[in-house]
């Protein structure tokens, strides 16, 4: 029975991620490729129905809440509340992190009017800013905490892994930026962290300006020690993803952006360098490698498990 429960949950994961929809804020991108053959290949492959909303539409919701008292008040009493969470620290401006409550809204709303749980938002490092007077990352986490799957820098190289890895395992994907592997440890990190990472329990987080633009408000979340991560590395090409099952052994705090845990693996650091394809990685709690490679290779992607 459990041999038939990993296949179905991978089926499962799968069926709800071939054909879906996603919001692309500013329009879809590909980190360093070609845009026109990653979603080429994003729709041959998954088939995900990609609506591009454009800046200047998210802008005019954006000019519309401000001015609406009743949406301002709600986002000041969810910011109270949000911050009311022992776990929780605030060292940044509260307006940033009022301001992303009332962009979340706008998200969510959009998302309804598609009939859509999935967003992504492009140029994040600069186009929303001036928009929303704060960054998008707290917004993000919020919205992955809510249920719904929400990416940063509309990386279509990898936003579909996370769509597909969320719905295996039925918890928040971490779309991050991966460190150089060395002694049996990587530093994987990303400013819009979900703290609900098990699904249903919010980790402690300190809530910073966003790394880069020391603006807005991001969170750096304390993921659980000893936690066994599925990390998913989708290559540029579509044809080969890489798997490696680790460990969270710590939550660093160096001068990248806010959301950092340390992962330790088996396998030799140097085959993991080697071998590790694209650029962003995928990480959910658990191990989900046999329903990864089991569910990708049944949409023409080649699955390596590092172990």
């Amino acid at each position: 029975q459990d041999e038939l429960l990993w296949r179905l949950r991978s089926v499962c994961g799968l069926k709800n991620t071939v054909g879906s929809k996603i919001l692309a804020i500013g329009g879809a991108g590909a980190w360093a490729q070609p845009l026109e053959f990653t979603m080429k290949t994003v729709r041959s492959k998954y088939k995900l129905d990609i609506q591009d909303i454009t800046y200047d539409e998210l802008g005019s919701l954006i000019k519309e809440a401000m001015a609406d008292k009743s949406v301002v008040s709600m986002a000041k009493s969810r910011a109270d509340k949000y911050l009311q969470d022992p776990g929780i620290s605030l060292e940044t401006d509260r307006k940033y992190v009022e301001n992303c409550f009332v962009l979340e809204d706008i998200l969510v709303r959009l998302m309804d009017k598609y009939n859509c749980r999935a967003v992504t938002i492009n140029h994040c490092m600069g186009t929303i800013m001036p928009l929303s007077e704060t960054t998008a990352c707290l917004t993000l986490s919020l919205l992955n905490d809510a249920g719904y799957l929400a990416f940063c820098e509309s990386d279509f190289v990898a936003v579909p892994a996370g769509i597909l890895m969320a719905n295996i395992s039925g918890k928040p994907s971490f779309l991050n930026d991966p460190t150089y592997p060395h002694d049996n440890v990587i530093t994987l990190a990303h400013c819009p962290a979900p703290r609900k990472m098990d699904g249903k329990n919010s980790e402690p987080a300190k809530l910073l300006t966003h790394f880069e633009s020391d603006y807005g408000a991001a969170p750096k979340v304390e993921m659980k020690i000893g936690q066994v991560v599925t990390n998913i590395m989708p290559d540029f090409g579509f044809n080969r993803n890489v798997g490696l099952s680790g460990k969270i052994v710590s939550n660093p705090f160096m001068d990248i952006c806010r959301s950092q845990i340390d992962v330790s693996f088996t396998c030799n650091s140097k085959t993991v360098a080697e071998r590790m394809p694209g650029f962003h990685w995928i990480t959910v709690y658990g191990d989900y490698m046999k329903e990864a490679e089991y569910a990708m290779n049944k949409i023409g992607i080649g699955f390596e498990n590092l172990g």
